[in-house]
C-alpha cells in the first residue's frame, strides 16, 4: 500500500504538494511516478522519479511547474502555479523499474488517490 497525502483546493496560480509513503515496498521497486485522471478520462503520466540516481521525468503539460522529489521512502509532487485545467484525481504509483515515457502499464503498485481541485 502507498500511502498519500496532500491535495485539496486551491486557486488557480497557487501552490500545492502532494507525499507518498512507500516503505512497504521502496525496497522492491526503482521507480516512483505521479499519475493523474480526469473525470472520464484515463490516468496519464505526469512526473517520475528513479530511487538510483534521482532522474526525473515529466509530462510535457507539468514541466517548469512540478517538481517531484525523494526523501529516503517518501517521494514528494511540489505543484507550483496550478490552473484549472490541473483539477484530476492524482495517484501515485511505485515500478520495479521505470521507463520513460511513463505508462500505467509498467506500475504494480498504486495509491488510493487524492483529489486536487484549482478553481
Amino acid at each position: 500500500q502507498l500511502v498519500e497525502s496532500g491535495g485539496g483546493s486551491v486557486q488557480a496560480g497557487g501552490s500545492l504538494r502532494l507525499s507518498c509513503a512507500a516503505s512497504v515496498y521502496r525496497a522492491r521497486t526503482n521507480c516512483m511516478a505521479r499519475f493523474r485522471r480526469v473525470p472520464g478520462g484515463e490516468r496519464e503520466g505526469i512526473a517520475a522519479i528513479r530511487k538510483s540516481g534521482g532522474e526525473t521525468w515529466y509530462h510535457d503539460s507539468v514541466k517548469g511547474r512540478f517538481i517531484v522529489s525523494q526523501v529516503k521512502n517518501t517521494v514528494y509532487l511540489q505543484m507550483n502555479n496550478l490552473q484549472p485545467e490541473d483539477t484530476a484525481m492524482y495517484y501515485c504509483a511505485a515500478a520495479h523499474v521505470g521507463y520513460w515515457p511513463v505508462k500505467v502499464e509498467d506500475y504494480a503498485y498504486w495509491g488510493q488517490g487524492t483529489q486536487v481541485t484549482v478553481s
